[in-house]
């Protein structure tokens, strides 16, 4: 581990110094990339440098330890030496996180697809909910939440809602909301008072560019039509509406939302770019997946993952065993300790599969 955190090190000194030559900077796609491998690796050399000197610290600290005979000077050093000797530990395993393989997608936008499973009317009104708690969550994040696709309920909430979500690592943030959540609370139309049992599946797709993914032309079929809203009524009176179909894989893209059909045309090429994007990743989970299971898993859009209580007012994350007796603070997008329990959890599993070393 130490060689390799040498060796960024020196890299890292290496970059310093290039992102300051003018040659370098004349050339600015050269440039940015160089700039972004720094302040990628910037957090991992500042955490070796502390480890470093707190080395330094504890090294020094034993020889004043071993030259005195003073006793007040001496308890003072052995308290250093327990607080270096913690420190040390600390950033031992700080370094072992920052060492674990990056997820290329992590620093992506996403497309987030909601859809209303079992459940008819209270699966859309709870489709509704997630959206609203991903939409306050971004905005707690200065993210941009861009509606893709809607399909309305009479009632409110959605069938099926797909948005993008813009900022600086949103993907490395949501991508462990992929999976189905089931809701248990009483319908406002129950006038018995029974509660009721919904789902709702969400997938997290990274937004990827054209040139991740090659779509071939003729292997799409394009189609056009009028767009409608809840209950049939007619929201547009031209074929604004495209509807684009993968012919080698079946996949299904529709989107309406956008008065242009242009405009609709590029965000479902966006959506089909991501969902094509992830059946190749998921083929590749399932080869690894084959050799070890890992505790927090992403993209199962068949696994039930979170469960939302409302009459005790409590939410079970069932992949990690945790839960929170706050349900309504997270229904207003305060996901953060939910989000860091499920990304420490997948840090243990890796770091238990020695990934980073």
């Amino acid at each position: 581990m130490f060689d390799k955190l040498s060796f960024i090190e020196d890299r890292f000194e290496e970059l310093s110094s290039k992102i300051s030559d003018p040659e370098i900077i004349a050339d600015q796609e050269k440039w940015r990339s160089l700039c972004k491998e720094h302040s990628g690796i910037e957090p991992i050399v500042e955490k070796y440098r502390a480890y470093k000197k707190a080395q330094q610290t504890l090294s020094e600290s034993k020889q004043m330890l071993q030259e005195t005979d003073d006793k007040d000077f001496r308890e003072m050093i052995e308290a250093e030496i327990k607080e270096a000797d913690e420190s040390i530990v600390k950033l031992n395993e700080e370094l072992k996180i920052l060492l674990l393989p990056k997820d290329p997608n992590d620093d992506k936008n996403v497309i987030v697809e909601i859809r209303g499973g079992a459940g008819g009317d209270e699966a859309a009104l709870f489709a509704g909910d997630l959206f609203r708690m991903y939409s306050m969550y971004a905005e707690t994040q200065r993210w941009k939440v861009d509606i893709m696709n809607s399909n309305p309920t009479d009632i409110g909430g959605y069938k099926e809602i797909s948005f993008s979500i813009e900022g600086a690592g949103a993907y490395s943030r949501l991508k462990f909301e992929s999976g189905v959540h089931r809701v248990q609370r009483v319908p406002e139309t129950e006038s018995s008072g029974r509660i009721h049992t919904s789902t709702v599946t969400v997938a997290v797709l990274p937004e990827v560019e054209e040139v991740e993914v090659e779509i071939n032309a003729n292997d799409l079929r394009i189609d056009v039509f009028r767009a409608g809203g809840p209950g049939g009524q007619c929201v547009n009176t031209t074929d604004s509406a495209v509807r684009i179909t993968h012919l080698p894989t079946g996949l299904v893209v529709s989107c309406q939302d956008e008065k242009s059909q242009h405009k609709n045309k590029d965000k479902a090429m966006k959506i089909l770019r991501s969902r094509l994007y992830e059946l190749v990743q998921s083929q590749q989970h399932e080869e690894i997946a084959q050799e070890r299971k890992s505790q927090v898993g992403t993209g199962d859009r068949s696994e039930r993952i979170r469960t939302y209580n409302f009459p005790q007012g409590r939410v079970t994350d069932h992949r990690i065993g945790l839960t929170l007796h706050r349900l309504e603070g997270i229904l207003n997008g305060d996901i953060d300790e939910v989000i860091d329990a499920l990304i420490t959890t997948h840090q243990s599993e890796l770091l238990k599969n020695g990934e980073g070393n």
